[in-house]
């Protein structure tokens, strides 16, 4: 009776609305696989594609799972871990960003069962920490390696792999065209792997087989004065001289306080202004250059003074778009036109300004560096070319990894079968519960090739068990067989040069894996929300400092 009568002890703030144990742990599995089913239609080549406007009426058409992540907004704590997921893994390899959403809510899913019937979700994790070091090792070994191969030989692997990735986005079906492009385009890099130096142009118009590459620096025309129409717009092997300083007339400082005694000594300083823009402009002549680019201001006195020279020059030039010049042309860009000496300017075979649709490109091609490419892409509607930018980037990506990392796996759902045929076979040596759960994770890697599938319109069921018999051969001729999206049967992924960089698998299955056992380690979600009265407390408080600024009523202010 004593118990019964203690009071109650309340330890959190009122309206704090808490959630815990085996309910919470139901509904942030009920959320992530609410949010894998968003993206779960646009997977593989025959994946659909997604319309999301925001409120400010800007419309995005994609198929790519992080793009498509980062504009649902989603609000629940546990679905942002696959938002979290989805980045990463674009961040990292570029590729496999829907994979690894769908990956993660299957594991989940598969896990629920054994919520609901009790299991502790820490065995579950541990099981599943197991099957994951496992699939990976798997993937390792079931990789193929494209090293050592001629140049051109290699090219043509790469190329495979960028039309692998292509093959699922909305420029599909000019996938070869693409993917030769950008092989070229990360081979122009090199080994300096950083993305910028690939830049990518949209000129809205045409259609995408108007797109190219420039094997240089290509850029849109800036904003210019009078006499720019005199000036030369093509040059063989010209100099370039890169500035990021303004070549403008410029007052003096307004507040500049001048005495004079004689009238005609004003004249002076005005002239000295005038000395002031012509000496630098001399300075940059007499440095031999043929193109003058700055990141500021060249303004119209500069701009009719090269043109009399016959030097081309272009102000207010994107810092990228400079950067990517200096990189290409082997030039250095200058704070200063004093002391410029030869070694500072960059130089290229051929320099010249071109009509492309409706915008005039300058264009640098043939760099001696060679450490840059430009994509310029063509298209209908401006979606459209956004969208056919996300899926080269992705491309670029994915061609990046591969030459670092030269080991491929096949695509098409066939090394996802495998490895769940080799998690089934080694789950039956293993006693006691971990057996079943390293049997279910197995059975959510079989989510890919039944997706593929159902996003082509074909027999999911029939499928899979045709792959399962192909891949339960004891020869270990069935490993690379996936699914053939043109017939809806079966087919030699590898064989039909559909492969994907081993590291895309390895990453996607780390991450969805990490976020799986991630969500089953939460058992209690806090949601602390500012009480009434503290926001009616912090209201008044700001209404009183906007009125008197905290003085008291009838102060003189001293």
């Amino acid at each position: 009776m004593a118990s019964m009568m203690q009071p109650q002890i309340i330890l959190l703030k009122e309206g704090t609305d808490t959630s815990q144990g085996k309910a919470q742990l139901l509904s942030n599995i009920n959320a992530v696989t609410a949010v894998g089913d968003v993206v779960r239609t646009t997977l593989g080549p025959r994946g659909m594609d997604k319309l999301i406007h925001d409120d400010k009426g800007s419309v995005t058409i994609s198929n790519d799972g992080a793009t498509i992540m980062k504009l649902l907004d989603i609000v629940h704590p546990a679905a942002k871990i696959l938002v979290d997921i989805a980045k990463s893994q674009d961040s990292e390899v570029g590729d496999g960003t829907t994979t690894v959403v769908l990956l993660a809510a299957e594991f989940l899913k598969e896990a629920k069962p054994f919520v609901e019937d009790g299991v502790h979700s820490q065995n579950l994790i541990r099981s599943y920490r197991t099957a994951s070091t496992l699939a990976i090792e798997k993937v390792k070994e079931l990789a193929v390696s494209i090293e050592g191969k001629s140049v051109e030989e290699k090219k043509g692997l790469l190329a495979k792999c960028a039309a692998t990735t292509l093959s699922s986005k909305l420029i599909g079906g000019e996938k070869e065209f693409f993917a030769t492009m950008v092989v070229d385009a990360v081979m122009a890099i090199g080994d300096d792997d950083r993305l910028s130096l690939i830049g990518i142009k949209k000129v809205p118009g045409g259609n995408m087989r108007d797109s190219f590459l420039v094997d240089g620096v290509a850029f849109k025309k800036t904003f210019s004065y009078a006499g720019f129409e005199q000036q030369p717009k093509k040059f063989l092997i010209p100099k370039i001289l890169l500035l990021n300083i303004e070549l403008e007339l410029k007052s003096e400082k307004e507040n500049a306080e001048i005495r004079l005694s004689d009238p005609s000594q004003y004249q002076s300083i005005v002239d000295a202004e005038w000395n002031i823009i012509y000496d630098k402009l001399d300075k940059c002549v007499e440095s031999g250059a043929k193109v003058v680019l700055s990141r500021l201001a060249i303004g119209d006195l500069a701009t009719q003074y090269f043109a009399d020279r016959d030097i081309f020059c272009a102000g207010r030039v994107a810092e990228e778009d400079l950067n990517r010049v200096a990189a290409a042309a082997g030039g250095t860009v200058q704070t200063s036109v004093n002391n410029i000496i030869p070694e500072v300017l960059g130089t290229c075979e051929i320099f010249e300004e071109k009509q492309v649709g409706g915008e005039r490109f300058n264009i640098f091609s043939g760099c001696p560096s060679g450490r840059t490419a430009t994509i310029v892409l063509r298209g209908g509607a401006d979606q459209f070319i956004e969208e056919a930018e996300r899926s080269l980037h992705d491309a670029i990506m994915i061609v990046r990894r591969a030459v670092k990392n030269s080991t491929v796996v096949p695509g098409g759902g066939a090394i996802d079968m495998e490895v769940s045929k080799y998690l089934r076979q080694h789950s039956r040596t293993i006693a006691g519960k971990p057996q079943l759960f390293i049997n279910s994770y197995a059975k959510a890697l079989e989510v890919i090739p039944r997706q593929l599938c159902d996003n082509a319109g074909f027999d999911a069921t029939d499928v899979l068990n045709k792959l399962r018999q192909k891949h339960a051969m004891q020869s270990g001729e069935g490993a690379s067989y996936g699914v053939d999206i043109n017939t809806g049967g079966i087919a030699d992924s590898y064989a039909n040069f559909v492969w994907e960089p081993a590291v895309v698998k390895i990453n996607a299955i780390n991450a969805a894996t990490e976020a799986a056992c991630l969500i089953l380690s939460v058992d209690e979600t806090v949601k602390n929300p500012k009480s009434q009265s503290a926001q009616g407390d912090a209201a008044a408080g700001a209404m009183g400092r906007g009125r008197g600024g905290g003085r008291g009523r009838g102060m003189r202010r001293r």
